[in-house]
């Protein structure tokens, strides 16, 4: 039996005003490293008075953000804290606002409350908020759990559910006694302490993707390779439109584990050539290996190409290493931007429409396992691909394994550091 409650009875609880735990259970770091659990507690914004606000600061101990779409707080005039400004984990933040009509400082329980409601409130509009304030918005991702697996679109995801319009959330996290990240065994003693249903985003994204479906199948072809001939399948999502390419060799809706790589668009890799990556290398290791099987797939993500930042970044990134010594890490965060964004729950729909339940994932980054395995699919096995390191990437490969967690397979003193690189 689960020490978790199920959605259903989460959303129940949210209808009735109460407050609940959501917990990430499956948090990883950059660096591969799995975190112990990440909590929030959560209720809905329209319905926070002073006795809600003062309970969530005093009992979850970390900040309080009110959670919207992103359409919302447009609509709302709400300015980006700054220009691209997220969170460690990928959050959208917006500049603190008070509610023009607070007549103190906004910093009280009873003035924060009231400037949560009027966030929430559908006939709100620009004017009736002043910047800065004592509340924090946060933008959820369209598309929400299924397009980024994070307690901000979770929030607003149970709000949506439980049917308030529009879907606005508050939440605080959790800390424990030492005012560090609370672990799963004290979310779940804290939820039994203060008599309040507990949930984790695993769970929330099973449920939705159980009852919702968020792709759509627009073609079908033979594609003849030189591993041989897979059927393609080309899907659009339609959370934001983007493609996504299965290529498929046997039956693979028969019940049965089945062999999948989940890859990322490397234009520079894939299609170029370049030998400052291993993307072409892994897709076509990934191809033999499953023709050699008889059976698999690949889901190519045109939309995580350089780790979800895009080629333009990507190459501007390349361009910092060369220049200035940076590691594909610390490139990326010299532009401002996260050291991996990618998210796996529209790639995770496709293998669902194609049948697929159990799979045995074709990765080294156990981030891919861990971000599949939210989305209602088994990672019954890991498969590594051996790295075949070359002067130009052995640094990079190294990064991936010392920072990221990779299981790049580097061997015999990095195969001689690359040939001598």
């Amino acid at each position: 039996m689960s020490d978790f409650d199920p959605i259903e009875e989460v959303i129940e609880a949210l209808q009735a005003g109460q407050m609940i735990v959501l917990v990430d259970e499956r948090a990883v770091d950059v660096d591969g490293s799995e975190l112990v659990g990440e909590g929030e507690l959560m209720m809905i914004a329209e319905l926070a008075d002073s006795n809600s606000v003062h309970f969530l600061a005093r009992h979850a101990g970390g900040p309080v953000y009110v959670a919207a779409e992103t359409s919302h707080l447009e609509k709302l005039g709400l300015d980006a804290a700054s220009a691209g400004a997220t969170g460690p984990r990928g959050a959208s933040y917006m500049v603190p606002v008070n509610a023009r009509d607070v007549e103190g400082t906004g910093v009280s329980a009873h003035e924060r409350a009231l400037t949560i409601r009027r966030l929430a409130d559908p006939e709100s509009t620009p004017r009736d908020f002043v910047q800065p304030g004592h509340v924090t918005p946060i933008a959820a991702q369209s598309g929400g759990t299924l397009r980024r697996a994070g307690h901000t679109e979770g929030s607003v995801d149970l709000a949506r559910l439980a049917t308030f319009s529009p879907p606005v959330a508050v939440l605080a996290s959790i800390l424990d006694d030492d005012g560090e990240v609370a672990s799963t065994p004290y979310l779940l003693n804290f939820a039994t302490r203060h008599g309040l249903k507990i949930a984790t985003l695993r769970d929330l994204i099973a449920y939705r993707s159980r009852s919702e479906k968020l792709v759509n199948l627009e073609a079908r072809a033979r594609m003849p390779t030189r591993h041989g001939e897979f059927t393609t399948y080309a899907y659009r999502s339609l959370v934001d439109g983007s493609p996504y390419i299965a290529l498929v060799m046997g039956e693979v809706d028969d019940g049965e584990p089945t062999l999948v790589r989940m890859h990322s668009c490397c234009v520079t890799g894939d299609a170029l050539g370049s030998n400052l990556c291993d993307c072409g290398e892994q897709l076509q290791a990934a191809m033999a290996m499953i023709a050699a099987e008889g059976r698999g797939v690949i889901v190519y993500i045109q939309s995580h190409e350089g780790r979800g930042i895009g080629v333009l970044h990507k190459l501007k990134a390349y361009e910092l290493q060369q220049e200035q010594g940076l590691d594909t890490i610390e490139a990326n965060h010299a532009l401002g931007l996260p050291a991996d964004s990618r998210d796996y729950g529209i790639g995770a729909q496709v293998l669902q429409d194609l049948g697929l339940r159990e799979l045995r994932l074709l990765t080294n980054n156990p981030r891919k396992r861990v971000g599949l395995d939210g989305y209602g699919l088994r990672v019954v096995e890991q498969v590594a691909i051996a790295a075949n390191p070359n002067p130009h990437n052995i640094r990079y490969l190294r990064t991936k394994r010392d920072r990221m967690g990779h299981s790049t397979l580097l061997e015999e003193g990095d195969r001689s550091d690359a040939q001598s690189a």
